[in-house]
């Protein structure tokens, strides 16, 4: 096995964050500045937002709700109502 070909590792290493947040890990560099981290990313500390772009989120859940209150009557044994988007798409190939 070669020698000296191995960085030189640092154990306390110091992590600065942007949001001025400083910890120390073990690393091959003695200092790192990072841009985000566990203390303010949006995952970690519970903020996340959620983007709603012209009404996906609300489109999803409604098809969520849709496709659970299907599940249910074929359980129990009853018809649903189809949504009005198939019902005219339905209608729509029948005059075809």
């Amino acid at each position: 096995m070669k020698t000296d070909i191995h960085p030189t590792y640092h154990p306390n290493a110091k992590v600065k964050c942007a949001c001025g947040n400083e910890f120390t890990v073990g690393s091959t560099r003695e200092e790192i500045e990072v841009e985000i981290c566990s203390a303010c990313h949006p995952f970690y500390t519970g903020q996340d937002k959620v983007m709603d772009t012209a009404g996906r989120v609300e489109r999803f859940r409604a098809r969520q709700k849709a496709g659970s209150a299907k599940k249910e009557a074929l359980a129990t044994g009853k018809k649903t109502k189809t949504p009005q988007k198939t019902q005219k798409k339905s209608a729509a190939k029948t005059k075809k």
